[in-house]
């Protein structure tokens, strides 16, 4: 949770154009480019999911994924580096933020489309069934993909096929800009869940044991070949849709009061509660600001990408046009 604290706060500066706090000064030719979406505020969900996650399991992420990526064990240089536009990034500086992958600890990839991760992760767990393999795939999306049909379809095709998804709704209660109470008609996204046959349970999303709990719970439910589950995680979006985004459609007191139910500062006091000394809280936190300024200096040094890839990586329809 430190980790991805750090990191957004990090790259939230960097777009503004200079980082300081993390012992990197970073000039306007080398900063963030365009709005960042920030998981700020959220980091026990990824954190409490994906500690129970096998390397070989796999992931499928959101627009608002540099926590997800972060938690499944990707490297935070490279995606500083992907950030930055740099070719040392994980797709080589033309993805960005919202297109961020790493197959290698099966991080499938961020989506700019609202729910467009869910067909990807049931595609992804019928693979594996065909396979004969036993890996999970944690789909994670936003309480607005709930009212997308992807969520719909996915949630009926992985039950019908008895895949092994586990389904988590990170509810942050803004679609967008938009309470999504106003526009979601029903008990919610559980119950819709369930309603298709997916049974699950819902946490409180700022508590990384209690979704640590749940998550085991469920996901060796999955192992054990019951098929996908569904994890409602109630939790709070800190920052604005994206980073140049000010929120002031939101009510100060609801602000306040999420601020002060803070992750992982609640969740420090319950270690030092528990016999933690305060140093190790510390040294946990210097770890992790070094780690940022060090994937810092790496992205501000690293390479632009060359020009002769600019018509790599895309979709050739055979028309010819794209030349």
């Amino acid at each position: 949770m430190a980790r991805i604290r750090a990191f957004e706060n990090a790259a939230e500066e960097a777009s503004k154009g200079g980082v300081s706090a993390f012992g990197a000064v970073l000039s306007n030719d080398v900063r963030v480019r365009g709005p960042l979406h920030l998981s700020t505020g959220q980091e026990a969900v990824p954190s409490g999911v994906c500690i129970n996650l096998a390397r070989e399991d796999l992931i499928t992420s959101t627009h608002r994924g540099h926590g997800h990526t972060l938690a499944k064990g990707a490297s935070m240089e490279k995606m500083m580096c992907e950030l930055f536009g740099r070719a040392t990034g994980f797709n080589g500086g033309k993805g960005g933020s919202m297109h961020i992958a790493d197959f290698s600890v099966g991080m499938l990839g961020a989506n700019g489309v609202v729910a467009a991760g869910i067909p990807i992760a049931v595609g992804a767990a019928h693979a594996l069934k065909v396979q004969g393999r036993k890996n999970v795939v944690a789909c994670f999306f936003g309480d607005g993909a709930v009212n997308r049909g992807p969520f719909l379809e996915g949630l009926n095709w992985a039950k019908v096929h008895g895949l092994g998804v586990l389904f988590i709704c990170e509810d942050n209660r803004w679609s967008a800009t938009t309470a999504t109470d106003a526009m979601t008609a029903g008990a919610g996204p559980l119950a819709r869940a369930k309603a298709i046959g997916v049974d699950g349970v819902e946490v409180d999303g700022n508590d990384v044991v209690a979704v640590d709990s749940a998550a085991f719970s469920l996901i060796e439910k999955i192992r054990e070949g019951e098929g996908p589950k569904f994890l409602h995680a109630v939790t709070y979006r800190f920052k604005g849709h994206v980073s140049v985004d000010p929120a002031t459609y939101r009510d100060g007191e609801e602000v306040a009061r999420a601020l002060d139910n803070d992750p992982i500062s609640g969740f420090a006091q319950k270690l030092l509660a528990a016999g933690t000394r305060q140093a190790e809280l510390d040294r946990i936190r210097k770890e992790t600001d070094d780690e940022v300024a060090g994937a810092l200096r790496a992205a501000s040094a690293a390479p632009w990408p060359d020009k002769s890839g600019a018509y790599t990586d895309i979709q050739d329809t055979g028309s010819g046009r794209w030349k």
